[in-house]
């Protein structure tokens, strides 16, 4: 994937957490507890785009943060 692809969905994610008022270590946890595993540290990675999301981390970000995936997938 093209890395400023990567580097603005990251910030898509981080924006729509901090709109749902959840910290790094919250997300995290809520994506533990649904079988995700993944760290504070590697979801840091991947808001500033350095780690590649899998399938189903994107389809729990979708579902914990009450987004569509278009939400996630902005672009512009």
């Amino acid at each position: 994937m093209n890395n400023e692809i990567e580097i603005k969905i990251g910030k898509n994610i981080k924006l729509l957490r901090e709109k749902s008022g959840l910290t790094q270590e919250l997300l995290a946890a809520k994506l533990q507890i649904n079988g995700c595993d993944i760290t504070r540290s590697g979801l840091a990675k991947i808001e500033v785009g350095q780690r590649h999301l899998y399938v189903d981390e994107i389809v729990l970000l979708k579902n914990i943060l009450n987004v569509d995936y278009e939400d996630i997938f902005k672009l512009d």
